[in-house]
């Protein structure tokens, strides 16, 4: 992608209604726009991340053994009526009426619309287990948005449901996508800590979320210094310091959550299999859910400096951001464009700057946006040589033309998590 071309409204000043570093970042570098309270637009550079986070999620889903499909967003109100939780979950339902008077939700969160398909499709204790999940948007009529992508109205999710015979099979499952969660988080960069949750309106009855722990956390964390065991208030309250030492109280921002829903949606939706001696049971359920698109909110929490964004670079953006020091001066432009096209044929993400801006204006908005590599084709371009510029460490490295795709290659593996 050549800058010249590119859609990215960057802002020379901070928010001063944005109160998370994230929030105003992004809100800087062009990567989202605000369209209302909780409600936000994202822009070309912001999907790209969230695209390459969606990857990441469907690569380990795909690999643990889940199918992915694609739920409706508008759900009928005797659905949520059926299952009981239409009271209980009121007060974050959006609701919706079309023209013959027929009322809906919009979905916050789809057990109903799941479990609805499988009773109608699924008889058999043969047919399970089966672990469906989709990246859909959510809809909550959230009372106090904040944060940027950190708590919205409309948010981009994961979200997962495995039926069952029995508690066994759940119990695989659910330590299953434990397991495949703490790769997706650290592939997307995050140390992510699990912690004993409760089940909240949801309903789960086994739960563990999966938290970030950062000062600008708006969830409490209780942390034992000894063995790292981890839970949130309402758990930890109600047992005593597992290693004899006092919990250590941290702030946290919840990034997924995993339940053991049981038959707590599958019994009022009467939704049954039969058994392997032909009577009907109801399905056993787990719902395993991530923040999709508060992942970017917490990546970019957590890897800026004073100057920009820091994306990993399992997530970024784009590799590498490529710009000629004067591209008037026809040696240096020729060299940026060779190198340009070499990168792109060999699969790299370049962002060539080839705008007329001051070369300054340039540095300042690649460190802005983030990307981890930045190549300069400057004063030694009619020697064949460009420099290598490593946004997280600074370090700069004389690369010759020939070894930029091998050198760049070599940087990017290096960079990206063991998984």
């Amino acid at each position: 992608m050549r800058c010249s071309r590119m859609f990215a409204p960057t802002l020379r000043e901070m928010s001063t209604e944005a109160e998370m570093s994230s929030h105003r970042l992004l809100l800087r570098a062009g990567f989202i726009r605000q369209l209302a309270a909780g409600i936000y637009s994202f822009l070309p550079l912001g999907l790209l991340v969230l695209q390459h986070v969606t990857n990441i999620i469907r690569d380990e889903m795909n690999r643990a053994g889940a199918q992915e499909l694609l739920l409706p967003a508008l759900h009928p109100q005797e659905l949520w009526a059926e299952s009981g939780r239409e009271a209980t979950m009121q007060d974050i339902l959006i609701k919706a009426t079309d023209r013959r008077g027929t009322k809906f939700y919009l979905g916050p969160t789809h057990e109903e619309v799941i479990t609805d398909l499988v009773r109608h499709n699924i008889r058999s204790y043969r047919d399970l287990p089966l672990n469906l999940y989709q990246i859909q948007m959510k809809y909550r009529d959230e009372p106090r948005p904040r944060g940027g992508l950190v708590r919205t109205r409309e948010f981009l999710m994961k979200d997962a449901y495995s039926f069952h015979c029995d508690e066994a099979s759940l119990d695989a499952t659910y330590q299953k996508m434990i397991d495949t969660y703490k790769i997706i988080f650290r592939r997307c960069g995050l140390a992510i800590t699990p912690v004993d949750a409760s089940g909240g309106a949801i309903g789960g009855k086994e739960t563990k979320e999966f938290m970030l722990l950062i000062k600008s956390g708006e969830d409490t964390v209780l942390v034992c210094p000894q063995c790292g065991y981890a839970a949130n208030r309402e758990i930890a309250d109600n047992i005593p310091p597992c290693c004899g030492v006092p919990y250590e109280e941290r702030s946290g921002m919840e990034l997924g959550h995993v339940f053991k829903l049981r038959c707590a949606i599958s019994e009022p939706l009467h939704a049954t299999v039969t058994d392997e001696n032909g009577a009907e049971t109801p399905i056993v359920m787990g719902c395993y859910g991530i923040g999709v698109s508060r992942i970017l909110a917490a990546v970019a929490e957590v890897n800026n400096d004073e100057n920009g964004l820091i994306w990993p670079m399992s997530i970024a953006l784009y590799h590498v951001y490529l710009l000629a020091a004067n591209p008037t001066d026809q040696v240096q432009k020729d060299l940026a464009d060779h190198i340009y096209n070499e990168q792109t044929a060999a699969g790299i993400d370049v962002l060539y700057d080839d705008r007329s801006e001051r070369v300054g204006v340039k540095f300042k908005d690649a460190d802005l946006i983030g990307v981890p590599l930045r190549l300069l084709v400057g004063r030694l371009a009619g020697q064949g040589i460009c420099e290598l510029h490593d946004r997280k460490t600074g370090v700069n490295v004389d690369v010759s033309g020939e070894q930029v795709v091998s050198e760049v290659s070599r940087s990017i593996a290096n960079k990206l998590p063991y998984t």
